[in-house]
């Protein structure tokens, strides 16, 4: 039997998950210890039920989640509207530094991914899934860009996506902080915490939050919807520019969208410093919230039971790059002191689960050694504004060529 859901009553559902994930965050001390999100409980409870429901054959249930696409725009065109070129310079070099290493990071998931699909008999698009897609990305990125991939025809790259993120969730908290621990204690680095000149600079920095009121999150509102509409033209345009180059080409549709976003901060910027961040960051959060919750509540968990054994592979191999990377690589190149330890568990945090990962492993290591206001100011600016417009970007690149 099957049972069609319209897109109201799916709306309503994701709402409820979303509601029960809070409750059962707030009852359960493993939600909260590593910051799983409430979408994801919800909804994976809801698909677990599915599961259930299928693999007895009692209940098949068949989803119209139409306006998952547009609570996934909104959230994207929020994210545009971060992408400051006068935050980036007032961060200096520092910020410089830790974005490359987040870029390179991206990039290294990905190949990581792409050169396992080949022995593990998998196309790439749908190793790819396991890549930056779902760990730099997170639920978010999960969520948006893999019904793009399941569109060319590559079955389970959704459910594929959506695990790989969950996983990365539970990774990003177990590692990041153990890390930055080891590299404090091992290398004797709390005699390098200081406030030095750069850190009083940044911490002069920040600014004095604006009260919101209803006449700010109606311009932040509009804000969003104008782009939106400019921007899905644009990424119309964008499609049929690139098509006479490279033949078919189909880039998502919160493409266009956040490079309006983007141009329409930094022109603001231009004017006066722009003062709508709090507001347009709170309705991407809902719009977030909303369409990660239909995104994991709509699962097909059956789907995952042939790649069981491609799926460990893939994930034990980004496992295995986050462990050398961060204290390889990044912790010696953002300069091998106290600053750079936390900052690199921070990098774990995001790169492999989500910004909210990564500051519960940076007030975890702060609260035990003591402050690092350089980690606190460029961790959330990298992780939850810049890395999330380039990560995209890269992967629209990668899977546009593949």
């Amino acid at each position: 039997m099957t049972l069609t859901i319209n897109m109201y009553v799916t709306v309503g559902l994701a709402v409820l998950l979303l509601l029960l994930g809070k409750f059962l965050k707030v009852k359960v001390y493993f939600f909260r210890k590593y910051a799983i999100p409430s979408p994801v409980i919800g909804g994976l409870l809801f698909a677990l039920a599915s599961l259930a429901l299928h693999s007895s054959e009692i209940l098949f249930l068949q989803f119209d989640n139409v306006l998952q696409a547009f609570f996934m725009t909104v959230f994207f065109t929020s994210i545009g509207f971060n992408v400051s070129l006068k935050l980036l310079r007032k961060g200096g070099t520092v910020l410089l530094i830790f974005l490359g290493l987040a870029t390179i990071f991206s990039l290294l998931q990905n190949l990581v991914a792409i050169g396992l699909a080949k022995p593990l008999n998998l196309s790439p698009q749908l190793a790819m899934m396991t890549g930056s897609t779902a760990l730099m990305g997170g639920l978010g990125t999960s969520a948006a860009i893999a019904p793009e991939v399941e569109a060319t025809g590559i079955s389970g790259a959704h459910t594929v996506a959506i695990a790989s993120a969950t996983f990365g969730l539970l990774m990003g908290s177990l590692m990041g902080a153990p890390i930055g621990n080891n590299l404090i204690v091992r290398k004797k680095l709390l005699s390098t915490r200081k406030a030095d000149e750069e850190e009083q600079k940044i911490d002069a920095m920040q600014a004095h939050p604006v009260p919101m009121d209803g006449e700010r999150i109606t311009k932040a509102s509009f804000l969003i919807l104008v782009s939106m509409g400019i921007g899905v033209i644009f990424t119309d345009l964008l499609n049929n520019f690139m098509g006479m180059f490279i033949g078919t080409v189909k880039f998502p549709i919160y493409i266009g969208p956040m490079i309006v976003a983007a141009i329409i901060r930094n022109i603001m910027d231009t004017r006066e410093d722009f003062t709508l961040n709090t507001e347009i960051q709170l309705i991407g959060d809902i719009c977030l919230n909303i369409f990660i919750s239909i995104a994991i509540m709509t699962m097909r968990l059956w789907e995952l039971s042939s790649l069981a054994l491609p799926l460990m592979v893939l994930l034990l191999a980004q496992v295995m790059l986050m462990y050398v990377f961060p204290r390889f690589v990044a912790f010696p190149a953002m300069g091998r002191n106290y600053d750079s330890a936390v900052s690199t568990s921070g990098l774990i945090g995001f790169a492999m689960g989500s910004t909210a990962n990564a500051m519960a492993n940076l007030d975890s290591i702060c609260d035990k050694f003591g402050y690092s206001r350089v980690a606190y100011f460029i961790v959330p600016v990298v992780g939850a504004f810049f890395i999330d417009f380039i990560n995209v970007l890269m992967i629209t690149g990668f899977l546009a060529f593949l």
